[in-house]
C-alpha cells in the first residue's frame, strides 16, 4: 500500500485525538496496528501524536518491521511495557488515549506507575469504534478475494455432503480446499451442524454422521492478507418437510428484509429490527437470540454491531454481515448469512451463493 493511504488513516485517528483532547494515542490491538502502519506480525505497539507516529517492537520483528511499516518511525525495545513507557516519557505527553478493550489492567498500572503522575491515561472505546468501519478500495478488494475463495470451498464440499458423511470430515476438506487456494487461515472454526445440532448457532463440526432429513448449517470464513469473509448457508439432506420449508422461508424473508433496509443514514438498530420484527411476527421471537450482523474486515467480528442496541448510523462504505436465524431446541435450526457493503444508493451484496433452500 502507498504511504499516502496510511497517512489518510493516521489523519482519521488524529481526528479522534482532537475530539477527545488528547496529546497521543497508544494502540496495542494487532488489527489497529496493521491498519495504521502495515505491520502484520503478532506483537508490537503503536503510538501516534499530532505530528509523528511510532511502531515499537522487539528483535523478533526488526527485519519484518523494516519491510512492512510504512510512514512511521520504528522503535526497538527489549521489554514491551518498558519500551512503551520510555517512549511516552520521552514524548512528554500529558493526555494519552489507550484502547480500553485491548490494554490489560497490569499493563495499564505499569504505565501509570512509570509516568510518575506526569501523564493521564484516558480510556477509549466508543471513540475508536468507527476507526476501521469504512472500507477503502484496497480493503474491499481483499475482502472480495476472501469471499471468492470461501465460496469456491462451499461449492466444492457440496458434492461431498450426503447421508452418512461425518461433519468433521467435511469441515476438514473445506479447510484444506481454502488453504490450497490461497487462504492464510480460517477466520474461525468451521461450523457444520446437522440435525438437532443445527439448533446450535456456533455448533462446531463434530463426529456426528449426516442423516436423511437433517438440516445442515454451514458457517465458514477465512482470512486473506489480513481481511476476512463470513458466510452461512443451511441445506437439507433429502426432501424437506413442510416445517423445514416454513422455517427456512421465514429466515430467508427476514434476511431479505434486513438487506432491503440498509441505506446510509438510518439507525443500525433498524436493520436489525427489520429481520427481528419479521421473525417475531411469525411467532418465533424467542428462537432468534443473537444480533442480525457484525462488521467484518481485519477482524472477523468488528464494528459496527448490527443489533437492537446500536443507535449509530449506517454509513456509506461500511461492510457487515446480515445473518438472522431461527433455532428450535431438539429439532434444528436455520441461518442465512451474507456480507453487504453500504453504497450511496443502499447496499451491495458482496457474497453471491444462492439463498434458496438447497437439497442434497
Amino acid at each position: 500500500m502507498e504511504n499516502s493511504l496510511y497517512q489518510s488513516r493516521l489523519k482519521a485517528a488524529r481526528k479522534i485525538m482532537d475530539s477527545s483532547h488528547l496529546d497521543g494515542i497508544l494502540f496495542v490491538s494487532l488489527e489497529n496496528i496493521r491498519y495504521l502502519c502495515g505491520f502484520t506480525g503478532s506483537d508490537g505497539a503503536f503510538v501516534i501524536t499530532q505530528k509523528e507516529s511510532f511502531f515499537l517492537t522487539d528483535s523478533r520483528y526488526w527485519t519484518q518491521a523494516d519491510e512492512e511499516v510504512k510512514g512511521s518511525q520504528i522503535i526497538h525495545y527489549k521489554k514491551k511495557m518498558e519500551g512503551i513507557a520510555s517512549l511516552l516519557l520521552d514524548l512528554k505527553l500529558k493526555n494519552i488515549g489507550f484502547e480500553s478493550t485491548s490494554l490489560n489492567f497490569s499493563s495499564h498500572q505499569f504505565l501509570l506507575e512509570r509516568s510518575a503522575n506526569e501523564a493521564k491515561l484516558i480510556p477509549l472505546e466508543d471513540e475508536l469504534k468507527n476507526l476501521r468501519a469504512i472500507k477503502d478500495d484496497q480493503e474491499l478488494a481483499l475482502i472480495r478475494t476472501a469471499i471468492e475463495i470461501a465460496s469456491s470451498a462451499f461449492l466444492h464440499i457440496l458434492g461431498r455432503l450426503k447421508e452418512g458423511v461425518i461433519e468433521r470430515e467435511v469441515a476438514l476438506e473445506m479447510e484444506f480446499f481454502m488453504k490450497r487456494n490461497g487462504a492464510e487461515a480460517l477466520g474461525f472454526d468451521i461450523i457444520i451442524a446437522s440435525g438437532k445440532r443445527s439448533a446450535l448457532p456456533h455448533g462446531r463440526a463434530s463426529g456426528k454422521q449426516i442423516e436423511k432429513g437433517d438440516f445442515i448449517l454451514i458457517d465458514f470464513g477465512l482470512g486473506f492478507q489480513g481481511y476476512h469473509s463470513d458466510q452461512t448457508r443451511t441445506v437439507v439432506c433429502g426432501h424437506p418437510s413442510s416445517e423445514q420449508q416454513k422455517i427456512y422461508r421465514i429466515v430467508k424473508e427476514a434476511h431479505d428484509k434486513a438487506i432491503e433496509k440498509v441505506r446510509p443514514g438510518i439507525p443500525i438498530c433498524e436493520v436489525d429490527g427489520a429481520a427481528r420484527d419479521h421473525i417475531r411476527n411469525q411467532g418465533y421471537r424467542e428462537y432468534f437470540g443473537h444480533g442480525t450482523g457484525h462488521g467484518i474486515g481485519l477482524a472477523v467480528h468488528e464494528d459496527p454491531v448490527v443489533n437492537p442496541e446500536n443507535k449509530g448510523l449506517v454509513q456509506e462504505g461500511m461492510v457487515f454481515t446480515i445473518e438472522p436465524g431461527i433455532y428450535l431446541p431438539d429439532w434444528g435450526g436455520v441461518r442465512i448469512e451474507d456480507m453487504v457493503r453500504v453504497t450511496s444508493r443502499g447496499t451491495e451484496v458482496l457474497t453471491y451463493l444462492p439463498g434458496e433452500l438447497r437439497v442434497i
